[in-house]
């Protein structure tokens, strides 16, 4: 069968093996510009005209290269129904931690508005209020804006059940603090924090009601599933992703009742660009609401990794953590005490390791792969033992395993 990696496909053969397969049931793809057109038009909320004057100033909060969002799509769609001048809008790249994006990324990504465009810098922004005592502040595009809106990608969540809505803008264009506040331990560790959950999520909740206070008043979001978008809504943000969350989750889900020796997690672009995102497969696998993994199973990641462990600040404190740690239980018992933005990813890998080995195969990267407590195998077929019972998850990252 093939399974993707970078922007292309590998081809694995397991015949010694029993292998299932777990593809979600998908749903009708739609193209995105009709459903984004169509969503503008029947908003959750007053329709964008509605909030934006013509002498108003207006900041776009997009998605950047981790998030596979249309967004030229959407922001056309959004400038449709703009009655500014293109002058009054700054568009602003949503990083979080994640490194900026180049000029080309910019271009293929953005299109025509590339040149609104400006990548966020979380050292440098605008503090608006505090959420639990946790401060939010925005790139000072956005809080000087009369009117923020933003795009996104409702697609399953290790933390926020769902993402997109508030996220593009409280945490993409957000400070450090926000990250470390709803990233770290305390709110990990928390019931009701887990992929798939939206409703009595208390991280995704932190997100709206940050939200409220920085942006955005207006977003449209897509999601998509195993064979192309799903659909799209705008609005409100809390209910554009509680809508298109009930469609990721109908697409999506997968009722799996045996268990395995080994969940072969599929990836591809952009999110196997680096170790820090291609984990998330596994941790999904693992940590999801079903783990259909014996006890020792293994999760096997293909990953193409030509970035390594990552470039950005929240990539590389992912990176030190694993690479100096000794083992997978100590790290995660001394992290338990808190870490630095962008650490909880080896957080949360941590938590998977002391469970589960983790082999990552096809890398440009093995040698990082095996610096942070990780197995690096050339192929799928060396990561897996003879006779072992399997489970394939081609698009791990879009599948919920129930």
């Amino acid at each position: 069968m093939d399974l993707p990696l970078g922007d292309g496909t590998l081809s694995i053969s397991l015949p010694s093996c029993d292998v299932d397969v777990a593809r979600p049931p998908g749903g009708d793809p739609v193209d995105p510009r009709t459903a984004a057109e169509i969503a503008m038009e029947t908003p959750h909320g007053p329709p964008l005209t509605g909030l934006v004057d013509s002498t108003d100033d207006v900041a776009i909060v997009v998605t950047d290269v981790t998030r596979d969002t249309p967004d030229d799509v959407l922001l056309d769609a959004l400038f449709d129904h703009l009655p500014v001048p293109r002058e009054n809008v700054t568009v602003v790249v949503g990083l979080g931690l994640h490194r900026p994006m180049t000029d080309e990324e910019l271009r293929d990504g953005l299109g025509e508005y590339a040149a609104l465009a400006v990548n966020h810098d979380p050292g440098s922004v605008v503090t608006l209020g505090a959420v639990g005592g946790c401060p939010v502040a925005v790139h000072p595009a956005v809080a000087s804006a009369d009117v923020v809106l933003s795009t996104g990608m409702v697609e399953p969540h290790q933390y926020a059940g769902f993402s997109g809505g508030a996220k593009t803008v409280v945490i993409g264009a957000g400070s450090e603090s926000i990250i470390r506040d709803t990233h770290g331990p305390e709110m990990l560790s928390r019931d009701g924090v887990r992929l798939g959950r939206v409703r009595g999520n208390p991280f995704r909740e932190t997100l709206d009601r940050a939200g409220l206070v920085g942006g955005p008043d207006f977003c449209l979001n897509v999601t998509k599933g195993p064979d192309g978008f799903l659909g799209a809504a705008a609005g409100d943000p809390i209910s554009v992703v509680r809508s298109l969350a009930e469609t990721a989750r109908e697409a999506l889900s997968v009722a799996i009742e045996d268990e395995y020796d080994a969940v072969v997690c599929g990836v591809g672009a952009p999110k196997d660009a680096n170790l820090y995102q291609a984990t998330r497969a596994a941790t999904y696998v693992a940590l999801g609401d079903h783990n259909p993994l014996r006890e020792g199973g293994r999760l096997v990641v293909p990953a193409a990794l030509p970035e390594g462990a990552g470039e950005g600040t929240g990539e590389q404190r992912f990176y030190d953590a694993l690479s100096t740690a000794t083992d997978a239980t100590s790290l995660y018992e001394s992290m338990r005490e808190g870490y630095e933005p962008g650490a909880q990813r080896a957080f949360v890998v941590a938590r998977v390791l002391r469970d589960h080995d983790v082999f990552v195969t096809n890398s440009a990267s093995p040698e990082v792969v095996e610096e942070c407590l990780m197995y690096a195998r050339e192929s799928v077929e060396d990561a897996i033992e003879d006779g072992s019972r399997v489970l394939v998850v081609p698009d791990a990252l879009n599948t919920l395993l129930v």
